[in-house]
């Protein structure tokens, strides 16, 4: 454990100092420009993905089941790996949420500016729905926390290939909706509760505003979804386009999707695919961003469209040098902070502008001081 800490250290080092260099020297190490229909892939990350390249030998990877608990640990080193320690410093508690059959892993991050805010995003992790957890996605978390002074809750959620369709879903739905009715214990208030997610976890976070919005139940003040999955087993356009040499692969794609749906898109129950909903009216106004460089793009920017046209509140960016996953790469790239700092942004603002109606002098009590809950793990 000591000996792999300290090469993730020394990795850590590393990175800094070779996405610190000169502009001119980074484009000898990266090579040529890449263009693709008028977009140039930002320079920082062709430069990534030739290193990623170069220490995993492959392009995009495979989901091995036989060592899928070592890939989902290694998944949580990497997130470690290009953490920004500037953020280290913003107060966090671990916690537990109910989840659809038991309790799920949380972490709570204070924005260390703004204590009293009322204001609380329950954020759900990327992955494929096979990867990802709290650890993956803190320096994301710690990131939007920080920038948006919104309070932000990690929730995991169960994975497939154990726990395939719907299991996410319904975890994701029963923890919004306890955090919801537990507004109080978290020291906001709960009409200013959103959601939102990066991949899958913006596709949980698409699905559980719609099916609030369907099933007449308190629906989300905002939706925040970075470069989500709105289509499963879908071909052509972006996913063709962007199949390989970009990070995520299309093949990589189909595997993950055929670990979540192992027999297809269930015919009595199509909630996850989100895109074919037959109306998506009375969803909450929405950030939605998408990359240029994404097999996931077509599909992110066809469902901002659809909400467009159901009278959705949609702010769509593309931003057309980045790739899939880019909020985990901050530390490394400019651009990719620009975008990220541009969603913190957006969750600032759209929570910002929500009517309240309760708890205009609600004193919200210090992290260390938060009562025990029916929330809280041991």
């Amino acid at each position: 454990m000591i000996g792999e800490k300290l090469r993730v250290q020394a990795l850590r080092w590393v990175f800094r100092v070779l996405f610190g260099l000169p502009r001119p020297v980074k484009r000898v190490l990266a090579g040529r420009a890449i263009w693709v229909a008028d977009q140039e892939l930002d320079l920082d990350l062709q430069l990534l993905g030739r290193v990623d390249r170069l220490l995993a030998s492959n392009d995009g990877g495979t989901v091995d089941r036989a060592t899928l608990a070592e890939q989902r640990r290694q998944a949580d080193l990497a997130a470690d790996l290009v953490a920004d320690d500037r953020l280290a410093h913003i107060e966090t508690r671990d916690l537990r949420v109910p989840g659809e059959t038991g309790l799920l892993p949380a972490r709570l991050y204070v924005p260390p500016a703004v204590p009293e805010t009322s204001s609380l995003i329950v954020y759900f992790h990327g992955g494929g729905f096979v990867l990802g957890s709290v650890a993956s996605t803190d320096p994301l978390c710690r990131l939007l926390a920080a920038q948006s002074g919104v309070r932000v809750l990690s929730v995991e959620y169960r994975l497939a290939p154990e726990h395939p369709y719907p299991a996410a879903l319904e975890d994701a739905l029963a923890a919004y909706r306890a955090v919801h009715a537990a507004a109080a214990d978290f020291g906001v208030e709960p009409e200013l509760i959103a959601v939102g997610g990066d991949s899958a976890g913006a596709n949980l976070a698409l699905v559980v505003a719609h099916q609030q919005a369907v099933l007449r139940g308190p629906v989300p003040a905002f939706v925040l979804a970075l470069y989500p999955v709105t289509d499963v087993e879908r071909s052509g356009g972006s996913r063709e386009l962007f199949a390989t040499g970009f990070g995520l692969t299309t093949d990589l794609l189909h595997e993950l999707e055929r670990m979540y749906l192992p027999d297809g898109v269930p015919t009595d129950d199509r909630r996850g695919a989100i895109l074919h909903a037959a109306d998506l009216s009375g969803m909450p106004a929405a950030y939605l961003a998408t990359a240029g460089f994404d097999p996931l793009r077509d599909e992110g920017e066809e469902l901002a469209a659809r909400m467009r046209d159901a009278g959705v509140p949609v702010v769509a960016r593309r931003f057309p040098g980045l790739v899939h996953g880019y909020a985990s790469f901050t530390a490394l790239s400019a651009a990719a902070r620009d975008a990220t700092l541009d969603a913190a942004s957006a969750l600032r603002t759209g929570l910002g502008l929500v009517p309240r109606t309760s708890g205009r002098h609600l004193r919200i009590p210090e992290l260390h001081r938060v009562r025990p809950d029916p929330l809280a793990g041991s």
